[in-house]
């Protein structure tokens, strides 16, 4: 769950952006690089600039992204950036009264899901290759609890909360110098309701 300073995605043709598996791609890694042009982020997913341009445009389209200041001085490549440091959040509940949005949402979400554990599975083929120290503070776990509806809520809430703090931690550790065995670190929350 996000905080209320996280924009929240109502619109459904702007949740639809993220129905392409490349456009999920280009935002996660315009979101790690703070500030790229349509060639960086091209060889970053493995695809032709002109590909990449065309994506980029369509999330600008719907806010997610917007130009960067301070681009390249001779105007020949746009740099982009995401337009929320907070990125988004968008809910069931939202789209649950169409039978289009629950479609589109549940399409959504597959692919971000499709998308981390791709991610993981690639982490896992490559941690062999990581330092020990990297190695032994990695972790996977999974929780069972008993809660309400309303608990959840504010256990989602206060996990928000501290994933951000070390997120803005790690930021100003960077933007001050600090940046020494420093590596982007991705972590994968999920709660839901579930019966045996």
């Amino acid at each position: 769950m996000a905080d209320d300073k996280t924009p929240r995605v109502t619109d459904i043709d702007a949740l639809k952006v993220f129905t392409h598996p490349l456009r999920i791609k280009l935002y996660r890694a315009l979101t790690v690089a703070r500030k790229a042009t349509a060639s960086q982020l091209g060889e970053q997913v493995d695809e032709a600039p002109s590909l990449v341009s065309y994506h980029l445009r369509k999330l600008a389209a719907h806010g997610f992204i917007v130009e960067a200041p301070g681009g390249s001085s001779d105007g020949r490549e746009r740099w982009w950036q995401v337009s929320s440091e907070r990125g988004f959040s968008f809910r069931s509940t939202d789209f649950a009264d169409r039978p289009e949005g629950a479609a589109v949402m549940s399409a959504v979400t597959r692919q971000i899901v499709t998308s981390r554990y791709e991610r993981y599975m690639a982490h896992l083929d490559e941690s062999a290759a990581w330092p020990r120290e990297w190695m032994e503070t990695e972790f996977s776990s999974e929780y069972l609890a008993s809660l309400t509806a309303a608990e959840l809520g504010r256990l989602a809430e206060e996990m928000d909360a501290l994933v951000r703090r070390w997120i803005d931690h790690g930021r100003a550790a960077v933007e001050a110098g600090d940046g020494e065995g420093r590596e982007h670190v991705s972590l994968h929350l999920y709660g839901f309701p579930f019966r045996d």
